[in-house]
């Protein structure tokens, strides 16, 4: 089992080796409780898993983004409490029809790498289906903070208009159907490894 505190700022994952390694275990015990019992209860959100390489599929697009994802789909919520009470309590929310995808760039540039290509060919085959030719798209570019704020806000601008510029200009999907927007640095999905890949993302979602 494994404990993870975070205490004026920095995060550190606590484990029961570690605790035995020192020889002081139970003195760790009640410190690293004491420490995360003065932090106030934390909600944590299971986000969806960022597709990538040969997950990118028209089927798993297609499940994703239909108008029946938004409205069965949740999102489990878990309340973590630090105390001999301890719990995790799930608690459905509405969620919107979304896919994330694993876009590769050229490194701080907005061309998009072959491999990304390849994947939006198969984003465009899921676009013009049936199931969703008749819905228009927010196309989100996410960045790590490596490169500071407004940098990033504008390189993830350039890279959601270089991807609906691909799917227009090689699939013909209507740019009326598809809307870019960067999102920065202000959504990162692993805020332990800011420069993970999954923190340099496109997500998809259906506009209501």
């Amino acid at each position: 089992m494994a404990m993870r505190c975070a205490w004026f700022g920095v995060h550190r994952r606590y484990s029961i080796v570690d605790f035995e390694r020192s020889g002081e275990m139970k003195l760790h015990k009640i410190l690293v409780v004491a420490m995360c019992a003065a932090l106030p209860a934390i909600a944590y959100s299971d986000d969806d898993k960022v597709l990538k390489g040969r997950e990118i599929t028209e089927s798993a697009l297609i499940d994703a983004l239909t108008p029946e994802a938004g409205a069965t789909q949740t999102r489990r919520m878990r309340s973590i409490r630090v105390g001999p009470d301890l719990k995790a309590t799930p608690t459905p929310v509405a969620k919107q029809a979304s896919a994330s995808l694993l876009i590769t760039f050229e490194t701080d540039s907005e061309m998009l790498a072959p491999q990304a290509k390849s994947s939006l060919d198969v984003v465009a085959r899921a676009l013009a289906s049936d199931k969703l030719a008749d819905f228009r798209f927010l196309v989100e570019g996410h960045a790590d903070p490596r490169g500071g704020h407004e940098h990033n806000m504008q390189l993830s601008q350039a890279r959601a208009e270089s991807v609906v510029n691909y799917l227009s200009a090689k699939h013909g999907i209507s740019r009326e159907r598809l809307k870019p927007e960067g999102k920065g640095d202000t959504e990162l999905r692993n805020t332990v490894k800011i420069d993970a890949a999954e923190n340099r993302r496109v997500t998809i979602k259906r506009i209501e």
